[in-house]
């Protein structure tokens, strides 16, 4: 099984399975210096967690295979938001705060990003409704001068055709 590292927590890297992406929480409980039975007891306990989580041979830091329960991960870095920075060791304690506010950063730009931008579409679209309104009644105004060119025009030629003296309009 090939693995790759996917990033690094602490100064400790972090490896998943290139063909099922799954990460061994134990390496970054223990690069965090939290404990892996609370974090395993509350992935088990978070129903959506514990429904994507499996036991996995993963490599130890003595370079030995062990069965670790692993997140795919698209998962671990939402269960990573859930650590307190309060509880992780002292030299970890900052890198997770700023973790932490990445995250929150990232969530407002997703739903407020989004919100942004159908506010933006909507005033674009506003703005091309008012647009093709003024159009509309641009032609309808160039509909009815035809009308009355047309109109003048007929006169006319009836009036030629005609041919008779008039002494009076």
């Amino acid at each position: 099984m090939e693995t790759k590292t996917i990033v690094r927590v602490n100064n400790v890297d972090i490896i998943a399975t290139s063909d099922e992406q799954m990460i061994a929480i134990r390496p970054i409980c223990e690069a965090l210096g939290i404990s892996v039975e609370r974090q395993r007891k509350k992935i088990q306990e978070d129903e959506d967690l514990n429904s994507v989580a499996a036991l996995r041979a993963s490599t130890g830091a003595d370079g030995k295979k062990y069965e670790m329960l692993c997140l795919p991960v698209r998962y671990i870095f939402g269960w990573l938001f859930t650590i307190n920075p309060a509880n992780v060791k002292p030299e970890a304690q900052e890198a997770v705060r700023v973790y932490r506010r990445s995250c929150y950063d990232a969530l407002y730009q997703h739903f407020f990003g989004t919100q942004k931008r159908q506010l933006e579409q909507i005033r674009a679209e506003i703005a091309l409704l008012e647009e093709l309104a003024d159009l509309n009644q641009q032609q309808q105004q160039l509909k009815q001068t035809i009308a009355d060119k047309r109109k003048k025009l007929e006169q006319l030629r009836n009036e030629r055709l005609k041919n008779e003296p008039q002494l009076f309009d």
